[in-house]
């Protein structure tokens, strides 16, 4: 069976979530394992299932026995392809958070002030390299980890905005332990800052959320036994995805063929970029080139979690707060109208909308946004 694009992007919109991906499709596979990379591995990198043994004992031990370790490749610098003003990190290392592993990539000097930049989801943090080496010519160490799942990231068991905000907070004690410091997010990492910074504000010197500030309609309150029964439908629905991709592998290609592959989804990036990112966000193996992105994610895992939430813990933010929105709304964005958001600012917030720019505004216009984002550092409360 063939998991088409379609079928996935459609079961990302029914988690009311970003679209921003590689649009690949993914490919069941029989249990042996994968050709090994003729690149050096990086390291072993373990696939699951999380079910219980009581209620799934067949496909627990179906699961046990096609269980198997993927080698996953960092990219050489013969590999990637060149594109105008992007750099490789100056650093790579991993992080162990809470037994996971996380890839951690910086950029700037190692003694300079810390910045956090937050990726998107079914991106990776190599996505910043044009955009986070203009921070770092401001004084920053700009500090970029690749999510659960994403990039050389390890591939975990469960996925879920809960999940990705611990792995998260083992981030920021790392970087500045007990201390706060800014924070540039994108996308879905924008939503997920914006609700950390509600929840744990010391944490944050200021905040930039880059087109990530999902806008649905507000939906009423419900009873307690249908918020239960809504928890049960979406953790079954994932159980049953978790099923159908448990031995997916993503389909080979050429360099070209992922990046055209991944333009369907961001139409608005130049071929050169997404070439390069296949370089550095995927791995090749006897068979072509794969994204590393686990092909059994989809975004956000499993709740609770809505997108209006987002929009609805801005005004409560108590640090310097900037958004930045593209005036192109696309497919795979949010699709969030600005002037829905300008209402809800905080007290130390403004927003910023970009012409003839869509969702990855890092991207297309990394000198503005970068030029806008170090200007806002500047001002402390």
């Amino acid at each position: 069976m063939v998991v088409d694009v379609v079928e996935v992007v459609a079961s990302v919109v029914r988690m009311g979530g970003n679209r921003s991906w590689d649009a690949e499709s993914v490919v069941p596979q029989p249990a042996a394992a994968p050709a090994r990379s003729r690149a050096t591995p990086r390291a072993a990198i373990r696939s699951g299932d999380l079910m219980a043994e009581d209620a799934m004992p067949r496909l627990m031990k179906a699961s046990r026995a096609r269980r198997r370790t993927l080698l996953f490749v960092t990219s050489t610098v013969s590999e990637e392809r060149a594109f105008p003003g992007a750099e490789r990190p100056a650093r790579q290392y991993d992080l162990l958070a809470d037994g996971l592993r996380l890839a951690i990539h910086e950029w700037g000097a190692e003694d300079a002030p810390p910045l956090l930049l937050v990726h998107g989801g079914f991106d990776f943090a190599r996505t910043f390299d044009r955009f986070a080496p203009e921070l770092a010519k401001g004084g920053w160490r700009v500090v970029s980890w690749d999510q659960r799942g994403h990039g050389d990231s390890e591939h975990a068991e469960l996925y879920s905005w809960d999940a990705d905000m611990r792995d998260a907070l083992s981030v920021f004690d790392h970087v500045s332990p007990g201390r706060p410091l800014p924070v540039v997010a994108h996308s879905k990492g924008g939503a997920l800052m914006t609700q950390l910074a509600d929840a744990q504000p010391f944490r944050f010197t200021q905040l930039v959320n880059m087109d990530g500030i999902p806008y649905k309609s507000r939906i009423p309150d419900v009873a307690e036994h249908e918020r239960a029964k809504m928890m049960d439908d979406e953790i079954s629905g994932w159980l049953d995805h978790r099923r159908r991709t448990s031995t997916a592998e993503r389909r080979p290609g050429t360099i070209e063929e992922l990046a055209k592959r991944r333009g369907r989804m961001n139409p608005r990036l130049p071929s050169e970029w997404l070439e390069r990112l296949v370089t550095v966000g995927g791995f090749e193996s006897e068979d072509g080139w794969r994204w590393k992105i686990d092909p059994s994610m989809r975004f956000g895992g499993f709740g609770p979690w809505r997108p209006e939430w987002t929009l609805m813990r801005l005004p409560g933010l108590p640090m310097p707060f900037l958004g930045i929105l593209g005036n192109e709304i696309e497919a795979m964005a949010w699709g969030t109208p600005p002037d829905k958001v300008q209402p809800y600012m905080p007290l130390l917030g403004r927003c910023e909308i970009l012409d003839d720019v869509g969702h990855f505004v890092h991207i297309e216009q990394p000198e503005l946004v970068s030029e806008i984002v170090l200007d806002f550092l500047g001002e402390r409360a």
